[in-house]
Order: C-alpha cells, then structure tokens, then sequence
C-alpha cells in the first residue's frame, strides 16, 4: 500500500459488506487480492511445488493447487493458528496435495525442506493483515473491532502490543510510530501515550484509538482514521514482520530452483521498498564498490525481474476497495 494509504490490507471485502477496516467475514466471502496476476506470474503447472508462505484465508493457495492439478503440490504457512484451521477446511479436497504448518513464513528455510519442500517452482508471498484477523475483537488488530492490545498472529510467542506501550520509553515509541508508521506527529503521540499511563494503562484498542484521535490535528478532509499509522507500527514491531520479509526473500534464493518463481504482494511502501530493492540487488549481483573497474566480489546476479510492479485493477478496487493498495512483483531465479 502506498504511504498514503497505511492500512489497506491484503483480505478481500467480507460478505456480508463490512466497514472500510473490515467487519464480521465468513470464509466463503474471503476474496484473494490480484489472484489473476499471482497465478500468470508463479506459472504454476502439473506436478510442481508451489509455497504460499502467508495462507490467510487460502483463497490464493486454493487457485495455485487447482492450477497445478492433478500432481501439484503445496505447502502452506502462516503464524496464524485460526489461519491454518480455516485453509484446513478450504483445502481438504485436495487431500495431500495440500501441506498445512503453523509458522512464520520467516523460518521458511528451516520448515519448507523439513515438509519434503526443499527445491520449489514457486513461493508466495502476501503480506500484511487478513480481514479476518482485523474482525477478530480479541487481539486488538482493528480500531472499529476493538479488544485488547495484542496484535500478535501467533499469539504463543512475543510481546503484545500492550506490553510495549506499558514498558518503552517516549523515545522509543517515537521512534518506533516514525520507522514503522511514518506517523508525522509521532512524538506527539507518544508523550500522550506516557503521560496517560501515569494515570491508567493503555491496553484496549479502543483506548489507544481515542488518545491518538486526541493527539493529531483534525485536518479538513481524511481517508483514514488517525490512528491507522501507529495501529501499523504497532503491529510491525510486535510480529518483526519487516525482519521476517527480509529472512523470508533470502530463503527464495535457497528454495527455489533454477525457472522456479518468487511473487510477493506488499501493502505499504515500508515492505515494497525492502522487495524492489531486493529483487535489483540480486539481479544485479556484483556488489563491488561503484570505484573498483572490475568486479573482484564474484557474486552472480541470482534472480530475473519478471516487469515493472503491477497494481490492482479499477475493476477488483470496485469489488474489494481493500486491494487498492496492492502491489505485485515477481522475479524468477536463475542458475548461479
């Protein structure tokens, strides 16, 4: 998503229709963001192995495993345990063509040859938050949903959000609305934040809603709620998701095989701009200072670029206005 739009994120618009932060979803209303695309760009064919590392509500996975019929095969990943039952379901009629674990897509070199996915054609991944998770009143992911301040997606490890607003100083929240939520009144916020746990903790999301909505100046037209940049940041910092991109795009270079294809959708500049400089980087390979005449790194370029960056269509922005923040890219590995 665009820095405009900070929280747009990747589910697809809940039926029955739901508010602009998404609302109550069942399962068959879930619409996989850009499916089109994913599927034109992984290429997936007969007998392949494919990685949806960020499963969500498995709409993607499910259009790779019909794609890949009939001997195609698929590993699943997400932190997410309420994520996994629910694939769980939506997937059984593929039977062990589909490989459900519960993990972040962060440890995917250590858990994708474990599950017999050692070498793969194609790896997804879809990042950002599920509508579902933003309807979930318990884990405070949503400002409108409300709930404790938890934000983790999996909710056996790490810090909740709660526990950080209670614990770092105003320096540190500064600096943590700023790099993850390039909120422009961030030291504003904080000092708000510590002054009113002086009096009571900050521990629901309604709570943290309404003292930001206090701190930022009402400007005369607004798109988003003012909270949206810090529920953001937040919600980073406590999954380590800009760290878990990055483990997540060096085990690509790992897993997939020569031909094999990395397509990731990003919702924020923050995690798009970590992908395109990726992706340059390893299509460039030499990284020899630009003073050396001649590359002594011997480092070869190890992806393609498959295009330009591709975003959502007027047409599924109309159906899933959540998507309009969506952005494609893809690259295919090359042998070394």
């Amino acid at each position: 998503m665009s820095s405009k739009d900070p929280l747009d994120e990747k589910s697809g618009t809940p039926r029955p229709a739901a508010s602009p932060e998404g609302g109550a979803e069942v399962e068959l209303g879930h619409l996989p963001v850009m499916v089109d695309e994913v599927i034109e760009t992984l290429a997936p064919r007969s007998d392949s192995l494919q990685i949806d590392a960020t499963l969500g509500g498995a709409g993607h996975a499910e259009r790779v495993l019909d794609a890949s019929s009939p001997g195609g095969r698929l590993l699943g990943l997400d932190a997410d345990e309420a994520a996994i039952a629910r694939s769980a379901r939506r997937l059984a009629r593929f039977g062990d063509r589909a490989v459900l674990r519960q993990a972040n897509f962060g440890q995917l070199a250590e858990i994708a040859p474990q599950a017999g996915f050692a070498q793969v054609d194609g790896l997804l991944l879809d990042l950002g938050l599920s509508s579902f998770q933003l309807a979930d009143g318990e884990r405070g992911f949503g400002f409108r949903t409300g709930g404790r301040l938890d934000m983790r997606f999996d909710t056996s490890r790490g810090r909740p959000a709660a526990e950080l607003l209670a614990t770092m100083g105003q320096g540190e929240l500064t600096a943590l609305f700023r790099r993850y939520g390039e909120e422009p009144f961030a030291g504003r916020i904080a000092r708000n934040i510590v002054e009113q746990r002086g009096h009571s903790p900050v521990e629901t999301a309604e709570q943290l809603a309404a003292l930001v909505e206090r701190a930022v100046p009402a400007p005369k037209a607004r798109r988003t709620h003012p909270a949206t940049r810090v529920f953001q940041a937040l919600r980073i910092a406590v999954n380590d998701e800009l760290g878990a991109l990055e483990a997540g795009l060096a085990s690509s270079l790992v897993l997939l095989r020569p031909g094999g294809r990395l397509v990731v959708l990003s919702y924020h500049s923050l995690e798009d701009r970590i992908v395109k400089r990726f992706i340059a980087a390893e299509q460039h390979g030499c990284i020899c200072p630009p003073q050396v005449p001649i590359c002594v790194c011997g480092r070869n370029p190890s992806l393609r670029s498959l295009g330009k960056s591709r975003t959502t269509s007027a047409v599924e922005v109309a159906a899933n206005p959540r998507s309009r923040s969506a952005r494609l890219r893809g690259a295919e590995r090359i042998a070394a």
